[in-house]
């Protein structure tokens, strides 16, 4: 049997050897053990260490160093924005409204649900039949004066991209704070908050694992002129916004992800787009429709569907043949309800339930591209075979 091959990259990526590298002397108790927040030479060198993470997080995204709150990663940073802002901002004479996309990550949904609980308002943006934003309804929310705003640089499952700093400049006219999720858009584009920020946008996100990092490490990148409540209270670590004491080898390995996000950029990016294209022509041949073809999508991401096909049935028969990809569906059983996204997007449910993402990484070839759809075809071709002897 073939070596299995990785088409999940938007769920996370292999850990850099040179990310492993740089961690190693944290991780063994050779440099950097002690408490960061301790006076003595052993936390002066934990924080020496934190410190110049933070200005190789900030550089890759354009940020200042003092600008880089660090988490533990995605949800953790967009709860801490969500939540913590609301918390600052003092109640008027009418319910605050928080507006975020309808195709946002679960941890920025949920997130603004429970903001209902405690008397907030909240207001989802719909989106066009390519994931984009909605241009009329996007100005209808603004009527309601959103205090908080939050929509994604780039979905997680379409790959489609948004136009924040237009939508940012937008939004300037009614005060409110904004926020973008960028966990899937850094190390796949070109991310830079301070051009971001000069447009409107006050916060940004981003996370470690999605790079070839750690996972348990991220990044609230924030307008210093923006106040929040901290999740956690304690020793008050990272200004005040994340008290604990530091996972110290993670930070080390997230600024180094961060320092080969440039190099990653320039060497796969052509490639990736050159696989993905390739990719999609396979699958319309198959009859497959591709999900935001015709918006701006990153260069790896690749999400469809095939008419008849169940996407978790497809999803299990890809991964015994040793082929790694997402279904659009729920992954509970408790929930069977299709991708949000793609209900947004006004996919009929049926066919939404077939959806499956393949996400490409710099480690995968074009031959594996040529593979992958001589064992899709051979795999739908038994399915339907299949199906119609049991009818």
């Amino acid at each position: 049997m073939a070596a299995p091959v990785y088409f999940d990259h938007n769920a996370s990526t292999p850990v850099d050897a040179r990310v492993f590298e740089a961690m190693l002397p944290y991780l063994r108790g050779e440099a950097g053990f002690g408490n960061a927040s301790s006076r003595h030479d052993y936390g002066r060198e934990a924080r020496k260490a934190i410190d110049e993470a933070r200005q190789l997080v900030a550089a890759a995204v354009g940020a200042h160093p003092t600008e880089v709150v660090f988490t533990s990663g995605g949800s953790e940073s967009n709860n801490l924005f969500i939540k913590g802002a609301a918390a600052s901002i003092k109640p008027g004479a009418t319910a605050p409204v928080i507006a975020i996309s309808a195709i946002e990550h679960p941890c920025v949904r949920e997130a603004a649900r429970d903001l209902m609980r405690t008397g907030w308002k909240l207001r989802e943006i719909a989106v066009d039949d390519q994931g984009r934003i909605d241009a009329s309804d996007y100005a209808e929310a603004h009527a309601l004066r959103p205090r908080l705003l939050s929509v994604m640089l780039a979905n997680n499952e379409t790959g489609a991209i948004m136009d924040i700093a237009a939508l940012a400049q937008q939004a300037r006219a009614n005060g409110g704070w904004f926020h973008t999720d960028a966990v899937q858009a850094l190390g796949k584009m070109q991310v830079n908050f301070r051009e971001l920020n000069a447009a409107g946008v006050h916060a940004m996100t981003v996370s470690a694992h999605k790079i070839h990092g750690p996972k348990g490490a991220g990044a609230l990148v924030l307008d210093k002129r923006i106040e929040l409540r901290p999740l956690i209270s304690g020793g008050g670590q990272e200004r005040g916004l994340r008290s604990g004491s530091e996972n110290v080898a993670a930070i080390v390995g997230f600024g180094r992800a961060c320092e080969l996000v440039a190099e990653r950029l320039k060497q796969d990016g052509p490639r990736l787009i050159a696989m993905r294209n390739e990719l999609e022509r396979g699958l319309v041949q198959m009859g497959a429709s591709v999900f935001a073809h015709g918006a701006e999508r990153l260069p790896n991401t690749v999400y469809f569907a095939l008419p008849g096909m169940d996407g978790e049935t497809l999803v299990g028969k890809l991964d015994r043949a040793g082929y790694a990809v997402a279904s659009g569906a729920a992954c509970s059983s408790i929930n069977p309800e299709p991708s949000h996204v793609l209900q947004a997007m006004g996919v009929a449910p049926e066919f939404a339930r077939g959806a499956v993402r393949v996400s490409l990484g710099g480690a995968n070839t074009m031959a594996q591209i040529a593979d992958f759809l001589a064992v899709l075809g051979d795999t739908v071709f038994k399915l339907r075979r299949l199906s119609a002897l049991a009818g």
